[in-house]
């Protein structure tokens, strides 16, 4: 029997809608503006301007504004985060891990800890109160100066790090003074991937399981490597990097399966998840995201809990034409499964291309959530968080399993932190969305129908053709990207990094070649409302409710992790490493790492038995590319206008590819 769908509130839905726009102004907010003005002048490192243009060349009458200004509210007050007042502690009671490791505490063998996803560690040495006393207690340079996302794994007295390209694989021994390394493996990996991947070189990590290391590389292969000897097992052709595929994302391993998905959204590349025997390295099935039933592997076990996803070819019928075979739709973020249902979930990443002038109707499954049986690739349920989507709204970011209470029952769902600003509750078995709200400062829609589970649009930012549309929140960035959030069971909440931007959108004319930007737009972004460009927050998945947040200058572009100790760790792009206290946020101890944090933190019980807390420093991805204004030359016909977005970053941070490891 189907549980009643609860509203925000708690409430039954019926017909009403979640919350759209967050933010508030007043003081603070009426500060943080002159403050956005002050900066915008040139009078101070920072640039958080509402519009580039605005005050760039100062008059008279500027200069007399700002030295007004400059005495109501101080340079310094505008300067670097601002760690707001602590709040009050709060817990959910009676949430829990779906699916949390059954290997020992301290140990880390696959991306997100476990396969819910969580990021959570049940080590406690570390905690609110001594946390304050943490200090580095080794380091490891990997060699290569690119975006270092993902995190390492600890198994035993090993741990294993895989750089960005050219993906080299370490195993550093953990037993021995001055961590000398036990292996290096360097696979063959293509140098033309180099010009092809979109959005830097980045790897999001390997898995460990049975004895091997499993990892992609930039090229389209993926990799096995006996974790004892550094032996490479196998290496197996899954992408075609003739057409832009390339691979980033970190795999799992479900029953001696190897789950990789591709990269390429904006080449126009046709997305696929696919699942590589681990000990043979053979294919067992790809499912495609967009195309016929046949290839998505939409059969008998398809069913869609909303009607209009219903009926056959939901692949095709929603794109005009042929127009799928290029639809983007790739899975280059993480991976979850539970093993009660036997589903893994996944998103997908925007349709291709930008402009969606050619491409009417909802274009699935692109920037959607699928569940898969995972043993079969086929597809239980689907849902598309942004149908349509003309924002470049991937859904990749990470699915966290959980149990929660919800509307008096504990309810079995995914909680999703999507691209385009809501948060969404949803339950895993059925698909259906129980809870969606704006967890950033949004305006492109002003909520989501509970009926149907689409947003309800705000027609003045939808773009159209010949029409330049001027800030939509979030920006294509995301109200968070792949960066992960993490959840604790002790506390009941989710620890989300999240981004403060806006962009200016207009669309142009594309045509597709293949290997080469399928795009079709100019986004340049600005800082959205409040001029801080990043926040890491406190999230309440039963309320749809923000329960604490530190405000940054720059988006937060790491991941989370949440501890028995009650300490939750991020990173930010300036290069601080940051422990706050998983009730309060009040932040408790900060690290300057040198590089910008692009990676997820992770933590493991050394062999001396103390805890450790690891991280890697490395500015890249994304955020790393528009460093002083910088535009990569793999893709020459960047979407933002030159230094536009993050033009201070580079007097804080510069490239670098180092692993820090803290102990008490």
């Amino acid at each position: 029997m189907t549980a009643s769908r609860n509203a925000p509130d708690g409430g039954e839905s019926g017909g009403r809608t979640a919350g759209g726009s967050t933010g508030s102004h007043g003081v603070r907010g009426e500060s943080r503006r002159w403050c956005t003005r002050i900066r915008s002048a040139g009078w101070s490192r920072m640039h958080l301007a509402p519009h580039p243009r605005l005050f760039s060349s100062p008059s008279p009458w500027t200069a007399w504004l700002l030295s007004f200004m400059a005495i109501a509210v101080p340079l310094s007050s505008c300067e670097r985060s601002t760690e707001q007042k602590p709040a009050a502690s709060t817990t959910v009671t009676g949430a829990r891990i779906a699916a949390p490791r059954s290997g020992p505490p301290g140990e880390w063998p696959m991306p997100g800890a476990d396969y819910s996803n969580s990021r959570y560690s049940e080590l406690t040495q570390i905690t609110a109160a001594n946390v304050s006393g943490l200090h580095a207690a080794w380091t490891f340079s990997t060699g290569v100066l690119r975006g270092h996302e993902g995190a390492p794994l600890v198994v035993g007295n090993t741990m294993y790090v895989v750089t960005p390209y050219p993906n080299v694989s370490y195993a550093i021994d953990l037993a021995t003074e001055g961590q000398p390394l036990k292996w290096k493996v360097r696979p063959e990996n293509a140098q033309t991937a180099i010009g092809l991947a979109c959005c830097d070189v980045v790897n999001r990590g390997a898995a460990f399981a049975d004895g091997k290391i499993f990892y992609n590389l930039l090229d389209g292969h993926t990799v096995a490597v006996d974790a004892a000897s550094g032996k490479l097992l196998w290496r197996t052709a899954m992408g075609d990097l003739s057409r832009g595929e390339t691979i980033t994302m970190a795999p799992i391993v479900v029953h001696n399966k190897v789950i990789v998905g591709s990269s390429g959204g904006e080449m126009g590349v046709r997305g696929w998840i696919a699942a590589v025997d681990e000990v043979s390295g053979k294919q067992l099935w790809r499912a495609y995201n967009v195309g016929p039933d046949a290839d998505i592997h939409a059969g008998s076990r398809y069913k869609p809990f909303y009607p209009q996803n219903k009926g056959p070819n939901q692949g095709t019928n929603s794109w005009p034409g042929e127009s799928w075979k290029v639809g983007g739709a790739t899975v280059w973020g993480w991976i979850s499964y539970d093993p009660e249902l036997n589903l893994i979930y996944h998103g997908t990443s925007n349709p291709g291309p930008w402009n969606g002038q050619g491409r009417p109707g909802d274009n699935k499954w692109s920037a959607s959530i699928i569940a898969r049986d995972a043993d079969t690739g086929d597809i239980v349920w689907a849902f598309q968080p942004t149908p349509h989507d003309l924002w470049d709204y991937d859904a990749v970011n990470e699915n966290i399993l959980a149990d929660l209470p919800l509307g008096g029952a504990t309810r079995k769902v995914l909680v999703h932190f999507d691209r385009n600003g809501f948060a969404y509750t949803i339950d895993r078995a059925t698909g259906e969305v129980l809870l969606a709200k704006a967890y950033v400062p949004m305006n492109w829609a002003t909520g989501v129908d509970l009926r149907t589970g689409r947003p309800i649009l705000n027609p003045d930012k939808v773009p159209a053709p010949g029409k330049k549309i001027s800030e939509i929140c979030p920006s294509l960035e995301g109200g968070k990207n792949q960066q992960p959030a993490a959840f604790s069971p002790n506390t009941g909440l989710f620890y989300v990094p999240t981004n403060n931007l806006c962009m200016d959108f207009e669309t142009r004319d594309v045509s597709y070649i293949a290997g080469t930007p399928y795009i079709g737009a100019n986004a340049p972004e600005v800082a959205g409302p409040g001029g801080y460009r990043g926040e890491f927050m406190a999230w309440d998945a039963t309320t749809g409710k923000k329960v604490w947040g530190i405000q940054e200058p720059f988006p937060v572009w790491s991941g989370a992790l949440a501890t028995k100790g009650d300490v939750v760790f991020y990173g930010t792009l300036d290069g601080w490493f940051k422990a706050a206290d998983a009730r309060t946020g009040k932040v408790l101890w900060k690290f300057k790492v040198g590089s910008g944090v692009v990676g997820a933190p992770m933590t493991y019980t050394g062999p001396d038995g103390k805890q450790y807390v690891a991280v890697y420093a490395g500015i890249g991805g994304d955020m790393g590319l528009l460093i002083a204004g910088d535009v990569a030359a793999n893709l020459p016909y960047d979407v933002r206008e030159r230094g536009s977005t993050l033009p201070d970053l580079a007097r804080w941070t510069s490239w670098g590819g180092m692993l820090f490891v803290f102990s008490l």
